[in-house]
């Protein structure tokens, strides 16, 4: 394969030029990245590496297209570092550059992988398929005129077309286990050994790499030799956030300059092996040792109390139906203080959950494309309910979480003097406003996960369908609207059935019916399928067997009969999703499993794992069909190991 020098002697032709008018002003590179350096170092650029703080926490619903949220990104990065280095490095650059590089595929962005698992859910999506490299760039000119630093933006993007190979599980796993993909965007680096991957490549290969080369020179030509009225557009330095565009809904400073680590500096290592971070943990923070991870966990409390509070206090509700109240509007209508209200507010708008702008004369706040879809209490895919029960039930738990680490056991008496043998049979929640407060936060959940779980598999086989402990039917009515051939039964015990008309659809669908009874006590309803979403996590081993002994006796043998369990799946190592674990916390008799141990959970059961789908949702799923002992050959199925990932 070329060197990248090799590939890179047609742009250095094309930037000698430009090179000569760069000599004796301060370029920065705004990036940690030592694919970008080398490609830079190449072509004779003199800079310096001051690496980029800001924490890449766009909302990527606020951009139409991939390419816009990498540009902005990129400027982000370069804005940053720009308006850091008078301040902290006590000099000012002339030019800094940013970028960002993103893969997509299937309308969905894929950043770099968290773990060996985040990787293999990535190249599993890309295998066989063509995806697009985005790589935005913004550079960013700073001119100081009377004390006072203008700074003027050029910025753009490029795509390249990346076809990938259809990948065996060997070579998939090969590749993760070298450690190439940990840190790079969609988990493959073409330069080197992910090159196996790869079976074409349509556009700029650089760009893959990380740095458009080619657009990069046209650029710098375009500003340098062009007349005044350059590309540029201009920025004036302010830290408000009532500028326009997404992006002004984001601090541009990290957690180290957030919380006044005014002592930090950037590293400036030509060390690539210094440069092997992005974000606010650039080398020399963590040289210094700055526990930035531990400080965003010392303040994790206050952020989701923050959410919880607004959301019942109905600050989403009140901005949904107006472009923007202001915040004596905002005070008046939730019926609390003004002070209140505004810290309140402005802590939702640094978490990125509501807009604060400029509107004519006054400052407005507004939701955000998130808040509206899922935090405003009646919206379709509303997580009103779950984060209400988060914060009357789970909280109030988690307040003497100390005690249920020591005991072993969960705290209902403690936090509401309740024990809780059974949640529907206690008085407590006999209750009807606190039962309604559960039942909304288990439709919340289905609501969400619902359409994920459905489409996970082809269900054409089944015709019938009983959801085990469904609950509202919010994920039965997802299945029929998924599966035009199958009819789906809910069942759950009396008091739930009884108040299920509080959260029927508008279009009723006649092949969701509803059957009251008690999983342990009472025969499950005859069906082709099983469904088991949240059921199994929550309960001790013998009840978890004792329920799968029912189902497997119910369940007709043969690929006509099977079981659909949908959970959070750890992974192998029992160390992500950190959610899974965490739940686990509030000490329930159950316990959370990996895919493996569900599967040889239902297979000492009668049950042959056909499939399993990791959704990027809140809730993973594996299809089983039931063993027929009768046969003369194994049941036909996609192989056991097999994972499929669907966007979410």
């Amino acid at each position: 394969r070329a060197s990248l020098l090799d590939l890179q002697r047609p742009r250095i032709m094309v930037l000698n030029p430009v090179i000569s008018k760069l000599s004796g002003k301060l370029v920065v590179l705004a990036s940690a990245s030592p694919r970008r350096l080398e490609i830079l170092t190449n072509i004779g650029l003199r800079f310096e590496v001051v690496p980029s703080w800001f924490k890449e926490t766009l909302d990527k619903t606020l951009f139409k297209t991939p390419y816009e949220y990498a540009v902005e990104t990129a400027k982000q990065k370069a804005l940053e570092v720009a308006q850091r280095m008078p301040f902290k490095h006590l000099k000012a650059p002339d030019i800094v550059i940013g970028a960002d590089t993103v893969v997509t595929v299937d309308g969905l962005i894929l950043e770099k992988p968290a773990d060996k698992q985040d990787a293999y859910r990535m190249l599993s999506r890309l295998s066989g398929k063509e995806h697009s490299v985005f790589t935005g760039v913004a550079i960013v000119l700073c001119n100081e005129k009377e004390g006072e630093i203008e700074y003027n933006v050029v910025d753009f993007y490029e795509e390249t077309k990346v076809k990938f190979a259809d990948l065996s599980e060997d070579m998939l796993w090969e590749y993760i286990n070298s450690g190439e993909p940990m840190d790079k965007a969609g988990g493959y680096g073409i330069q080197a050994l992910g090159g196996m991957l790869v079976e074409y490549v349509k556009g700029d290969f650089l760009n893959v790499v990380g740095f458009p080369l080619n657009h990069f020179c046209k650029q710098l030509g375009m500003i340098y030799n062009s007349p005044p009225e350059s590309p540029a557009h201009k920025i004036k330095r302010e830290d408000s956030t009532e500028a326009e565009g997404p992006w002004a809904l984001v601090n541009s400073l990290s957690k180290c300059t957030e919380n006044g680590e005014n002592n930090q500096q950037s590293s400036n290592s030509d060390s690539a092996q210094d440069q092997n971070v992005v974000g606010p943990e650039c080398a020399k923070c963590n040289n210094e040792g700055f526990p930035h991870k531990i400080v965003d966990l010392l303040d994790g409390f206050k952020a989701s109390k923050t959410l919880f509070t607004a959301s019942k206090l109905g600050v989403f509700d009140v901005l949904s139906d107006s472009e923007g109240l202001t915040l004596e509007e905002v005070a008046d209508r939730i019926k609390a203080s003004v002070l209140g209200t505004e810290r309140l507010l402005d802590g939702a708008v640094s978490l990125g959950l509501l807009h604060r702008l400029r509107h004519g004369e006054n400052t407005v706040y507004r939701n955000t494309d998130q808040a509206r879809r899922f935090l405003v209490s009646d919206s379709p895919l509303s997580l009103h309910g779950y984060i209400l029960n988060c914060n009357d039930l789970v909280w109030p738990l988690f307040t003497h979480l100390e005690s249920a680490v020591r005991e072993g056991t969960n705290q209902y008496e403690r936090a509401f003097g309740k024990k809780t043998e059974n949640l529907f049979q206690d008085g407590y929640y006999k209750k009807d406003d606190v039962k309604m407060r559960f039942m909304n936060a288990m439709h919340s959940i289905a609501k969400v996960t619902g359409t994920d779980v459905a489409t996970a598999f082809d269900l054409s086989q089944f015709k019938t369908a009983c959801d085990v402990g469904g609950c509202t039917g919010a994920m039965a009515y997802e299945f029929t609207k998924a599966h035009p051939g199958l009819s789906v039964i809910v069942f759950d015990l009396p008091p739930v059935i009884e108040m299920r008309h509080h959260f029927q659809p508008k279009e009723q669908d006649d092949r969701v019916s509803f059957v009251a009874g008690d999983f342990f006590k009472d025969d499950l309803p005859k069906a082709d399928l099983y469904i088991l979403a949240r059921i199994l996590h929550d309960w001790s081993d013998d009840k978890v067997h004792e329920l799968l002994r029912k189902v497997s006796k119910a369940c007709t043998p043969g690929m006509s009969g099977g079981l659909l369990v949908s959970e959070i799946f750890l992974d192998e190592g029992r160390t992500r999703p950190s959610r899974a674990l965490l739940q686990a916390l509030s000490m329930t008799e159950g316990q959370q499993r990996s895919a493996v141990q569900y599967r040889d959970l239902l297979e000492e059961h009668g049950f042959t794992h056909v499939q399993t789908k990791y959704t990027d949702n809140l809730l993973d799923a594996m299809l089983f069909v039931k063993k027929d002992p009768n046969a003369d050959k194994p049941l036909p199925a996609t192989s056991s190991e097999s994972v499929e990932t669907a966007t979410a």
